[in-house]
């Protein structure tokens, strides 16, 4: 899960894959940046999500599907295997491999992966909370199709 991130006057590779919890190679990796010099003030790059709070992680094991993993989470998460991929990116028909690493979401949070023509007001109503609280709870809307957004059950 990712955000686009605006880079601001005086922030680097280092301080930024700091700042978001990842390597400085994987962020440069990420963005298809070679050397870190190419990293400017208001140049917009892809950063992780910070998923510590929506979500655990989950390490894929020998004999794994989607509908295996959201079965063994069902009681403690209300997840379900369509959930799961959309949330990781991936298709049902994806292969998933030993060793990959997925989000699982939280208990007391509901999830909604937005879908073409979504609105601010449409989303908000469906969570049944104001367009505050959704803006609030969510660092980043564009309400582009297949961005997750998270709200406090």
């Amino acid at each position: 899960m990712f955000n686009n991130y605006l880079v601001k006057d005086g922030e680097n590779i280092k301080t930024l894959a700091s700042k978001f919890n990842i390597s400085a190679q994987d962020l440069m990796r990420l963005n298809n940046l070679y050397f870190d010099s190419e990293l400017r003030a208001g140049m917009e790059i892809i950063v992780p999500k910070n998923e510590d709070k929506y979500f655990n992680t989950y390490i894929i094991e020998s004999g794994d599907s989607l509908y295996k993993i959201a079965e063994k989470y069902i009681d403690h998460y209300n997840i379900n295997p369509t959930l799961l991929a959309s949330l990781n990116g991936l298709e049902m028909e994806d292969y998933i491999y030993p060793g990959q690493e997925i989000l699982i979401p939280k208990n007391n949070y509901s999830y909604y992966i937005t879908a073409e023509g979504d609105t601010l007001d449409t989303v908000s109503k469906l969570f049944k909370i104001s367009k505050l609280d959704l803006l609030n709870q969510n660092e980043t809307i564009y309400l582009l199709k297949d961005q997750v957004l998270v709200t406090k059950r």
